[in-house]
């Protein structure tokens, strides 16, 4: 007599699989939108992406989402055996409750997204430090008509709080008491970088900080121009690396220069996110040029300056002097070169930090911008010549 072999119970949903929303409102540049989050999906760690489009006049206020469109979110999710479902678009904290209880698995939006990239990317004690300061502000916002189970009510003495303290209180005051602890913290990791940021303008050395949208291959110029001193994280990802990398680099017609790679922008970055690094973007604030890296083979660089831009006027960086640098040339069939503003100044330069096409005139644009800041009486070295 046989016995009946117990069936296996079914796999739990895949933490590598995601159904990613995406809905059209009538907006310019959806598709470009729709890569976006494919790729910072894949960014977070998920190996298998499917994608749910849909057009709508105006965000439901319910689910964001149409009531049918949940419905065809939550078939992809049973079909795919996905661990997340990803909104392109931000969600309110009753939308996304809603949204968990419906389809029944875990929803984040794009700020969710974003946060999750960051907090895997982030290697320096402050970068750590500036991402969780960055989760429990949007934490906090989300505790605002939150979860029921925050609703319940607490009696008792000591830790516990108060009687009839409320959950969702003591939520509330743990974080933000831990907030308050984290901003000393970068308070006082801020005054030491100011200190060093000092000792380089007593030396007056030029500061130049490279800005872009991400992915625009600002880390991979960084490492062309300070070769073999580089080190900077390169990867074909968003966000590839958070954490500011500085080099001293010597270029003739400028003598010693600091050089910066900063983070990478992004349309709509959570302004949490730009709140909790604004301590790391002071190099940006600070720097005597800004290297604006842009994506010359991107279909959408006009919007990706924009946004870049826009970030910059956020941080207070708007009024520091920037060159454009159009990297990528190899990939959009632009020749290297430069050219020159109605003030006879460079402004923009073409070049290919993968290959080195238009290097010279990287580092002549820079050291060109640095002639004003030399040392007062300092003989004036002649600026070298562009070679073909």
């Amino acid at each position: 007599m046989t016995t009946a072999r117990a069936a296996d119970p079914p796999p739990g949903p895949d933490p590598a699989a995601a159904v990613l929303v995406c809905l059209d409102f009538g907006g310019a540049g959806f598709e470009p939108g729709v890569e976006e989050i494919t790729r910072l999906a894949h960014s977070a760690g998920a190996r298998r992406t499917r994608v749910v489009r849909g057009r709508r006049q105006r965000p439901d206020a319910r689910f964001f989402a149409g009531s049918g469109k949940v419905e065809e979110v939550r078939r992809a999710v049973s079909e795919s055996n996905a661990g997340f479902v990803i909104f392109n678009h931000e969600l309110s904290p009753a939308q996304q409750r809603n949204l968990d209880k419906e389809i029944g698995q875990r929803v984040l939006d794009r700020t969710d997204l974003i946060l999750e990239i960051f907090a895997q990317r982030a290697q320096t004690r402050e970068g750590k430090l500036q991402v969780e300061l960055a989760q429990l502000q949007h934490a906090a916002s989300r505790l605002v008509r939150g979860w029921t189970h925050l609703e319940r009510q607490r009696g008792g003495l000591g830790k516990t709080g108060g009687p009839g303290e409320k959950q969702i209180e003591l939520d509330r005051r743990m974080i933000a008491a831990r907030m308050r602890v984290l901003r000393d913290k970068l308070v006082t990791l801020g005054q030491r970088r100011g200190v060093q940021r000092r000792a380089r303008t007593r030396r007056e050395v030029f500061s130049v900080a490279l800005v872009g949208y991400t992915n625009a291959g600002k880390s991979t110029l960084f490492n062309a121009l300070t070769h073999p001193r580089g080190g900077a994280y390169v990867a074909d990802q968003l966000f590839a690396t958070l954490d500011t990398t500085a080099r001293k680099l010597w270029i003739e017609g400028a003598g010693e220069v600091v050089i910066a790679d900063t983070v990478g922008f992004i349309r709509d970055l959570p302004h949490g996110l730009v709140a909790a690094f604004r301590a790391t973007l002071e190099e940006t604030v600070r720097a005597d040029l800004l290297l604006h890296v842009i994506d010359g083979a991107s279909p959408v660089r006009e919007r990706e300056i924009e946004d870049v831009n826009r970030v910059l006027a956020e941080i207070g960086a708007q009024t520091v002097p920037q060159i454009a640098a159009w990297n990528k040339i190899d990939l959009s069939g632009l020749e290297p070169g430069l050219e020159r503003d109605e003030y006879g100044k460079i402004s923009r330069v073409f070049v290919s930090a993968r290959t080195g096409a238009g290097s010279a005139g990287l580092r002549l644009a820079i050291a060109e911008a640095a002639q004003p800041h030399k040392r007062a009486g300092q003989a004036q070295e002649p600026l070298p010549e562009l070679s073909a």
